[in-house]
């Protein structure tokens, strides 16, 4: 399964190691599911990531948190983005994620954040997933 995770997904991922969001960054690392990421949506899980609130809320220094970025860039597929899709979503912050998926090709985008995709995954065949959700999907 190809997979794009929002930076929501991916913060939770660092703050709670025992939660459905971490798990998938784990099946990543072992490569059981395949994360697209382009070079925007990277630089945004970067920025949030090293956000000092979600940074305490880990428990993490930035050389940590940096430490953590790192391993991720080695495991994820990058994806070029090819063409624009916006203006899709209500939120523009949103547009990056969706088109990730969308040049990638990605079977589904993860998020917590489903109000504000909608339908609009669904329109490209993608499909809009919780992390709970994808995580029985790989199981």
């Amino acid at each position: 399964m190809r997979y794009v995770l929002d930076t929501d997904v991916v913060t939770a991922g660092m703050r709670s190691p025992a939660g459905a969001s971490a798990e998938l960054l784990r099946l990543a690392r072992r490569e059981a599911i395949t994360l697209l990421v382009s070079v925007p949506l990277f630089v945004e899980y970067e920025a949030t990531c090293l956000d000092p609130e979600h940074r305490r809320a880990a428990g993490l220094t930035v050389r940590q948190v940096q430490q953590f970025l790192d391993a991720l860039a080695i495991f994820v597929e990058p994806v070029v983005t090819h063409y624009l899709w916006r203006p899709q979503l209500r939120d523009p912050g949103d547009e990056m994620v969706l088109e990730a998926a969308v040049n990638g090709g990605a079977d589904a985008l993860v998020t917590f954040n489903r109000r504000d995709f909608g339908l609009v995954p669904a329109r490209f065949g993608i499909k809009l997933w919780l992390p709970s959700e994808a995580l029985r999907k790989v199981q």
